[in-house]
């Protein structure tokens, strides 16, 4: 179950469930106070009170699941837009009220069963316990409704105690189980028992037999040690012949190794002087390598100089040029520059002619046209100057 939905919606929920919780702590101390010593000489005293306590106990547990359960269905009913949702809350509230004095009477007639039923001492000492237990948990429970309006301290409490008793199930079927195994064992080490009682028999005939054939043995191995005595002496004389021959040839081996030895020597001696005739060449050799080594490094030295003195020339050279260069672009440059602009100018110039003979000839034809200045004509001459206007105009064309 989510613990978010443990919540209680309003204050009055809250104040009706720490009532009743309120009610219960009070009965749970009056109880404690109440509550016998011991009832001790009826021998029916456990059995009536494990069927009761049982029943209470069971009866208990359904109004507590109930109660849960009635609490979940409200708050999902108030989260929830459903239909007839007030009717539903109502009933709800109803059904809650109605456990809640379940709850009540529950813990009424367990107080009265407790009070009057036949405990004895220790079965007293462990109802005051729970009743204890009890009494810490609706307390606690309480405080919590009072705080935060939750109750989850009472539903941890309801699974550690059902926890420990499913702890204490497992624990009593173990033990059960223990006991079915240390029977089986007893029963196992009985025929384990008669099996070693019957082997044992079966190696004290065993060992007769050995005996016997222990015996046989031991005359058997006196013949078979004269023998292997006999057969020893016979090997060790084989073995020192055989010694005596190989000590020949070993000695015969040893001279063919001093002769060698010798050998060896002489041939050492004359590799060792031909190695030092040829260590002192090889010494001069390398004398003369190291000078003709220095002589071409300082050969080497100087041209590397002529080559640094001929590069810095060049290098100077390059620079002069690089200077004369950039001095002749210039001037190139510039020489450019003019002459387009020179260019330009006379394109400018040649456009600017051709706008004015355009213009003049515009002006002109505008003179002819309407007879303006010298193309002024009189009315006798009109049509004359006029053709002869237009046969110009044409010529002109």
């Amino acid at each position: 179950m989510d613990p978010d939905s443990m919540g209680l919606a309003t204050p009055a929920d809250v104040l009706q469930v720490a009532t009743v919780l309120e009610d219960c702590v009070d009965q749970l101390v009056v109880l404690g106070k109440i509550m016998p010593v011991s009832y001790e000489g009826r021998p029916d005293a456990d059995e009536i009170v494990g069927d009761e306590i049982g029943r209470i106990v069971d009866s208990q547990r359904q109004l507590e699941q109930q109660f849960s359960q009635l609490m979940t269905a409200r708050q999902d009913t108030k989260v929830s837009g459903a239909v007839g949702k007030m009717d539903r809350l109502m009933q709800l509230d109803q059904d809650i009220t109605a456990v809640s004095g379940g709850l009540k009477g529950s813990n009424q007639f367990f107080t009265r069963s407790l009070k009057q039923s036949p405990l004895t001492s220790d079965n007293l000492e462990k109802i005051q316990a729970d009743r204890a237990f009890v009494e810490s948990v609706m307390v606690e429970a309480q405080s919590e409704l009072a705080v935060s309006g939750t109750f989850l301290s009472l539903l941890q409490s309801v699974l550690s105690e059902r926890e420990k008793k499913a702890n204490l199930q497992q624990t009593i079927l173990r033990e059960e189980e223990g006991r079915k195994r240390i029977k089986q064992l007893q029963r196992l080490k009985l025929e384990v028992r008669k099996e070693k009682e019957v082997e044992i028999q079966n190696r004290n005939e065993m060992i007769a037999h050995l005996k016997d054939q222990l015996q046989e043995m031991k005359a058997k191995t006196n013949m078979e040690g004269k023998y292997v005595k006999k057969n020893a002496e016979v090997q060790v004389f084989q073995t020192q012949k055989r010694c005596n021959m190989s000590e020949q040839a070993l000695r015969e081996e040893l001279e063919a190794l001093k002769v060698k030895i010798d050998e060896e020597v002489r041939v050492n001696g004359e590799i060792e002087s031909f190695l030092k005739t040829h260590q002192r060449e090889l010494e001069e050799k390398v004398e003369y390598w190291m000078e003709k080594y220095d002589k071409d490094v300082d050969a080497k030295q100087h041209e590397l100089d002529v080559l640094k003195a001929s590069k810095a020339q060049d290098l100077a050279r390059l620079q002069e040029l690089t200077k004369l260069y950039a001095e002749y672009e210039q001037v190139v440059v510039e020489d450019r520059i003019e002459k387009e602009k020179a260019r330009r100018k006379a394109e400018q110039e040649a456009i600017e002619l051709q706008c004015a003979i355009k213009l003049q000839s515009w002006w002109r034809g505008v003179m002819v046209r309407k007879g303006l200045g010298p193309y002024k004509k009189g009315k006798k001459g009109k049509k004359g100057k006029k053709k002869s206007g237009k046969k110009g105009k044409k010529k002109k064309k």
